[in-house]
């Protein structure tokens, strides 16, 4: 690992943890999202587990997520603090209260903000210093730019600007494109945006105080957080603050990742048989070809005579879908919760 100097402020991991990980339903429901599973890493612990021990380099760890998973996520993990968010409204508002309060508990500090679902492997912790540095040094909100490895249409875009040390100043945000579109960015440089961040709680908060999410910043202020909530809308926080400021940064990142954030995703996380089945727990694939087939303990899937799908079943539920609509899993989700079946 190369020498990065570090920063007199001690350095505070948020791990983000309030979502439900709707587009990968069955398996995540609102009483246990994905990041209580493991999902085929290869490893034991949970996604959320994982991620803590990935910022293990940290000063101080804590964990933001929802009320109802704060009893399940100081089991997981008891060494990091956990943050309750006051109601379940996206990034934007979870990781501004967040900020908050951190500031409030621990002072000047540096937040190096990570989802608790991805997958990653190779050396996150140097890139995650230079990042933090990054944020010291230009007092602005850092992103962590993911090298493509190929055209994908799932994921958002960062076209880097004038490049500044070992990090670029950000010239915009692009959103999820079509596959030419998508080609065209691996080719002119682009990066993934990963949803990786670090920020002082002081940056993020004055970035914030021009965006949407301005009642909630002025209503921590004044110690009333549930009034802010209520005040605000769901928003994630690249749409209210990353792509609305002057001062954001993108440190590239070389490490492998993934969002593991549908269905299609497990055939690039297990192995696939020679028929390019991908199998996540117990079940048979007959004259069947790239499928993805996905159950926990309690089911087991048998696919005959199919392609290109997705069967997943857990507990008392199954889905079938295409595995080019995996995106759509959303839509399952939320009709679900219009009859409180989630």
């Amino acid at each position: 690992m190369s020498e990065i100097p570090e920063t007199d402020r001690p350095v505070v991991a948020l791990v983000m943890a309030g979502g439900t990980g709707t587009r990968l339903y069955p398996a995540s429901r609102s009483d246990r999202p994905k990041q209580f599973r493991s999902l085929g890493t290869g490893s034991a612990d949970s996604l959320l587990a994982q991620t803590v021990s990935r910022v293990h380099f940290a000063d101080e760890i804590y964990v933001s997520t929802a009320e109802s998973h704060a009893g399940r996520v100081r089991e997981e993990v008891p060494e990091a603090g956990v943050l309750a968010e006051p109601e379940a409204k996206d990034t934007g508002p979870a990781l501004v209260y967040a900020a908050h309060r951190i500031q409030k508990q621990v002072g000047e500090c540096v937040l190096l903000c990570v989802p608790s679902d991805h997958l990653i492997a190779g050396d996150f912790e140097s890139v995650a210093r230079r990042a933090v540095r990054g944020a010291v040094e230009t007092r602005g909100l850092v992103a962590f730019g993911v090298e493509p490895t190929r055209p994908a249409t799932g994921y958002g875009y960062i076209q880097p600007g004038d490049p500044r040390d070992e990090w670029a100043e950000i010239e915009r945000f692009r959103e999820k494109p079509d596959e030419e579109t998508a080609r065209r960015f691996v080719e002119d440089g682009f990066y993934w945006n990963a949803g990786l961040f670090a920020w002082t709680p002081e940056a993020l908060l004055r970035e914030a105080s021009n965006s949407p999410l301005s009642p909630l910043v002025d209503a921590l202020e004044e110690g009333n957080p549930e009034r802010g909530f209520r005040q605000v809308e769901s928003v994630s926080i690249d749409y209210a603050v990353m792509e609305r400021t002057d001062d954001a940064y993108v440190v590239p990142a070389d490490f492998e990742w993934d969002d593991l954030g549908a269905w299609d995703a497990i055939e690039r996380v297990v192995e696939t048989d020679e028929e390019g089945n991908a199998m996540l727990g117990e079940g048979l694939a007959i004259d069947a070809a790239e499928n993805v087939i996905a159950s926990d303990g309690e089911n087991h899937v048998s696919a005959v005579g199919v392609e290109g799908l997705v069967v997943a079943a857990y507990g008392d539920r199954v889905l079938v879908a295409p595995k080019g609509e995996a995106q759509r899993v959303r839509e399952v989700v939320a009709e679900l919760r219009e009859q409180g079946r989630f």
